[in-house]
């Protein structure tokens, strides 16, 4: 019997309950209840899970709260550099945009470059100039700016450390990395991530959310995957990838595979965050081992879950 599923989150870290309030907790969760609507209703439609975990993207990336899109964080020089990916597991295709400004949804230009460019990964200027080509929605500055945000990096600016979008501190407004992983009635996989990084990065600094294996991966053989955290241990690791090797060559369960990179070697190398995943039979995964991750999942005939704690 044909069936389909969802699965989101919009970024996992220290997430203080004490420092949500309920108003802010049910704008969270309206957040990503509606990404997983926008993906379901292709789902449910008879169409693709390229195009359900794009549409669920696209919607978080819209929302301010979340730092991808409208919402990303602030680099050093007071800018924008945003990445985003997406990845179809039946014929393994992916697009990836790494470092771009203004561009109001990455993962549409992802998009764009896995179906029009050639190409995987696209960077920089020259991935904006090849947006212009293909008519990729741009905005202001304006458009991305958030006081808070901006507060944020002023906080850090004099500095050398980079702020991943969690602290205690910061916990009641501070989300991070968004993606969404899909099967659809044809059982198709495909899996997309995006994010702005972390705040008061410099030098060009590029996380996992692009690297295609690392915090993007889909396979129909398997599983599709994205992640969120601390990027430079997600490419270590190239946590991906190494989920959909567990699965197919030592015959692992798709939550025992998660289990093994999130619980064990993830930790094992200092790494904080999680991931959702989503095998050939609709099964999901969401872990993580940060205090919390937001989240949620929607399978054909079931109700809505959205969470945020353990």
């Amino acid at each position: 019997m044909s069936t389909y599923a969802i699965a989101i989150h919009g970024g996992a870290g220290t997430i203080n309950k004490d420092l949500i309030t309920p108003k802010e907790q049910q704008d969270y969760k309206s957040a990503l209840r509606a990404a997983l609507q926008a993906g379901e209703d292709i789902l449910k439609d008879g169409g693709s899970s390229l195009d359900a975990v794009q549409a669920a993207v696209m919607s978080l990336e819209d929302c301010p709260l979340f730092n991808a899109g409208r919402g990303a964080v602030f680099t050093h020089e007071g800018t924008h550099e945003m990445d985003a990916a997406i990845m179809e597991g039946k014929g393994l295709n992916a697009g990836a945009v790494s470092g771009v400004s203004n561009i109001k949804n990455p993962v549409q230009l992802a998009r764009t470059i896995m179906d029009h460019s050639g190409s995987v990964l696209l960077a920089g200027e020259g991935a904006n100039e090849f947006a212009r080509k293909m008519n990729i929605t741009f905005e202001e500055d304006a458009y991305f700016f958030s006081q808070y945000r901006y507060d944020q990096l002023m906080k850090i600016r004099d500095t050398d450390m980079v702020k991943l979008d969690h602290s205690v501190s910061d916990a009641p407004k501070k989300f991070g990395t968004v993606g969404a992983v899909a099967l659809d009635i044809n059982g198709n996989l495909a899996a997309s991530t995006s994010t702005g990084g972390l705040t008061n990065k410099r030098f060009g600094r590029i996380g996992d959310t692009p690297i295609i294996g690392a915090g993007t991966y889909a396979n129909n053989k398997t599983c599709a995957i994205s992640c969120t955290g601390v990027g430079e241990f997600y490419i270590r690791a190239v946590v991906g990838h190494d989920i959909s090797c567990l699965m197919e060559y030592k015959g692992l369960s798709l939550e025992q595979a998660c289990h093994e990179l999130v619980q064990v070697k993830l930790i094992e190398l200092g790494g904080e965050g999680g991931l959702i995943a989503i095998d050939s039979k609709g099964n999901i995964s969401m872990p993580f081992n940060s205090e919390g991750m937001y989240r949620g999942m929607k399978k054909a005939g079931e109700d809505f879950v959205v969470e945020i704690y353990a």
